[in-house]
């Protein structure tokens, strides 16, 4: 049975794509059997991982509305070694379509229950708003991995996002649970990053993931070559920090 995580935060441009395409290709990396399910209607992921979305015979948008399902739709990774259920812009007319729709916050749910046996981890891309699709991937999930920047506005949309972490939890999935805090395109020269950090860790405790991903310019530039950071320039210090977290996602796993 796979184990799914959700990659989240309603704030935008704090690292959830870079995550989600890193940690999968640092679990394949790790010999597990990868699904990254791209929620986002920009289709970054989709892109990161080097498919062409522009190309795309069928995407999750035809999965969430019914007509497709994941083994018709899902594409390889060749640069990451992991399946990708992709994205493309079609995927924001999903939101209107799937209102009138029969239990349409577990659409992904269920059409991620049918290939469950075939990969170890599914990965959700969530798109940084909460809306239908985000409640998708929340609905779906065992739990929800938050990548943050550490500095002050942050902290301000974290409270938010814990809050509907546990709306979702006591109305839609009990089984959802934080999984942890990952600090990202963290710069330990600046005051302000080691103290937000501090507070994370003073209040969340073990919540917060021991790896932290460093601000690396290696890891910006590899979606534009259609690679995942740590396969492009894997002695860099982000690629290393994201081998890390897969390997310390795969020891947590263990003690959920």
């Amino acid at each position: 049975m796979a184990k799914i995580f959700c990659v989240a935060n309603q704030k935008g441009g704090v690292g959830k794509t870079t995550t989600a395409v890193n940690l999968a290709a640092g679990l394949a990396k790790l010999n597990q059997r990868v699904l990254l399910v791209d929620l986002d209607p920009q289709g970054n992921a989709t892109m990161g991982a080097g498919i062409n979305k522009a190309a795309l015979q069928s995407s999750i948008y035809e999965v969430m509305l019914g007509m497709a399902d994941v083994a018709t739709a899902r594409a390889r990774s060749e640069t990451g070694q992991f399946d990708v259920l992709p994205a493309n812009r079609e995927l924001a007319g999903a939101e209107v379509e799937m209102v009138e729709l029969d239990n349409r916050e577990r659409r992904l749910k269920d059409a991620l229950a049918a290939v469950d046996a075939e990969y170890d981890f599914m990965l959700i891309d969530c798109p940084p708003a909460l809306s239908m699709l985000t409640l998708n991937g929340l609905c779906a999930a065992h739990g929800v991995i938050i990548p943050m920047q550490c500095e002050y506005y942050a902290l301000e949309g974290l409270s938010d996002l814990v809050n509907t972490i546990k709306k979702v939890h006591a109305k839609l999935n009990p089984d959802l649970k934080i999984i942890g805090l990952l600090r990202v395109m963290f710069d330990p020269r600046m005051t302000l990053s080691q103290q937000v950090s501090l507070q994370l860790e003073q209040h969340f405790g073990d919540k917060v993931f021991r790896s932290i991903i460093p601000r690396n310019v290696r890891l910006a530039e590899a979606p534009s070559y259609g690679m995942p950071g740590i396969n492009f320039d894997p002695v860099s210090k982000g690629a290393q920090a994201y081998i890390s977290f897969g390997a310390e996602m795969i020891e947590r796993i263990k003690t959920l």
